[in-house]
C-alpha cells in the first residue's frame, strides 16, 4: 500500500487526489486491505472521479443541508432584497433641537453638549434595537407596538390634513347642529355619603339630624362639585338622579344608588345657559376645524381599507 506521502507525491503530480473507496481519499483511508486503485482511477480520467464525487454528495445528510439551507436564502434574497438605507441613521438638526428642547421640561437650564450627544447615543441606540427586533419579527403579535405604530401613522395622516376655512354660513349651521357641545350644562354639587344598606342610612340620618354624626361618616362623605346633572344618571342610575333633583338645597335625605344607600345633601344648585353663536364663535370655529379634520382622516383610512379584504369570523 502507497504511505501517505506516496499520496501527497500522487496529488502533486496529477493536480486533483487519487481515490478509493468510493471516493475517499488514498493515504486517508489505507486501512481497507483491498486493492489500491489509485493509478486506475487517474487511467480512468475525470469521469470517474466526479461520480465518485457524486456518489459521496448523494449519501450525506450534511451536504443536503448546506445546499437547502443555500437555496433558502438565495430565495429569501430575490423575494425580499434588503432595503439599502436598512443600515444607514440618520440623526438631523431637527432631532437634535427637540432633544435639547425636551430636555427639561421647566426650561430651568439647556442640556449641555456632554449631555445632547448622551441623548443622540441613547437614541441611536434604541433606533438600532427597533430595528433589529422589527427584522426578527418580535413586533408581530404585540398589540402595544401594534397601537404605537397605528397612532404614529394617525398622526401622520392628520398632519397631511389642510381643512379649508369654513364658511360664516357653514359654520352657524354646524353650530346650530352642536350647540349642545357649547351650552354650560345644569350642575349640581352635593354631598355624597358611603354606600350601605337601607337601615343603615336610614339611622345615619337619624344621627345627623340630631346633631350626633359619627366622625366615620365625616370622613367617608365626599363632596361632588359641580357635577353636571348629565353624569348622574350613567353613575348612579336614573332614580338617584331623579331623586337628587327633587329634594330642596341644603337637607339631608337617604336616597338609593347602584351602589346602595346614601345620605346625600345638595349644597348647590346652577341653571343650564344655553351658548349664543357670537359668544363661543372662536372656540366653535377650532372645534369645527378639528372635526372635519378627523372626518378627513378616516375618509383616508376608509380609502386605504379598500385594499384589505376584512374577514369577520364568527
Amino acid at each position: 500500500m502507497d504511505s501517505p506521502r506516496n499520496a501527497a507525491h500522487a496529488l502533486l503530480r496529477n493536480g486533483s487526489p487519487p481515490l478509493i473507496n468510493n471516493g475517499i481519499p488514498a493515504g486517508v483511508a489505507g486501512q481497507g486491505g483491498g486493492p489500491e486503485p489509485a493509478a486506475s482511477a487517474i487511467a480512468a480520467g475525470p469521469g470517474r472521479m466526479v461520480r465518485a464525487t457524486l456518489r459521496v454528495v448523494r449519501h450525506e445528510p450534511l451536504v443536503h443541508f448546506f445546499l437547502l439551507g443555500g437555496l433558502i436564502f438565495a430565495a429569501d434574497a430575490v423575494l425580499h432584497p434588503p432595503d439599502r438605507n436598512d443600515r444607514v441613521i440618520t440623526v438631523t438638526p431637527a432631532m437634535r433641537q427637540a432633544m435639547s428642547e425636551n430636555f427639561d421640561e421647566d426650561r430651568e437650564r439647556k442640556a449641555t453638549g456632554t449631555e445632547l450627544d448622551a441623548m443622540v447615543e441613547n437614541w441611536v441606540a434604541s433606533e438600532i434595537l427597533y430595528r433589529e427586533g422589527k427584522a426578527l419579527g418580535v413586533d408581530r403579535g404585540d398589540d402595544t407596538i401594534r397601537d404605537r405604530i397605528a397612532f404614529k401613522l394617525q398622526l401622520l395622516i392628520f398632519s397631511q390634513i389642510d381643512a379649508p376655512p369654513a364658511t360664516e354660513a357653514g359654520l352657524r349651521a354646524w353650530f346650530a347642529a352642536n350647540h349642545d357641545r357649547f351650552d354650560e350644562p345644569e350642575r349640581l354639587s352635593f354631598y355624597l355619603g358611603p354606600p350601605t344598606d337601607e337601615m343603615t342610612a336610614r339611622r345615619q340620618l337619624a344621627e345627623v339630624l340630631g346633631g350626633r354624626e359619627p366622625a366615620d361618616l365625616q370622613r367617608k362623605t365626599r363632596a361632588m362639585v359641580g357635577r353636571p346633572v348629565s353624569s348622574l344618571a350613567p353613575s348612579f342610575g336614573a332614580g338617584f338622579r331623579d331623586g337628587l333633583l327633587a329634594l330642596p338645597q341644603e337637607q339631608w335625605a337617604t336616597l338609593q344608588s347602584v351602589e346602595g344607600w346614601h345620605l346625600v345633601r345638595i349644597d348647590s344648585r346652577r341653571p343650564a345657559v344655553l351658548a349664543h353663536f357670537e359668544d363661543v364663535q372662536d372656540e366653535a370655529v377650532r372645534t369645527w376645524k378639528t372635526d372635519e379634520t378627523r372626518k378627513r382622516a378616516w375618509e383616508a383610512v376608509k380609502r386605504l381599507r379598500a385594499n384589505y379584504t376584512v374577514r369577520y369570523e364568527p
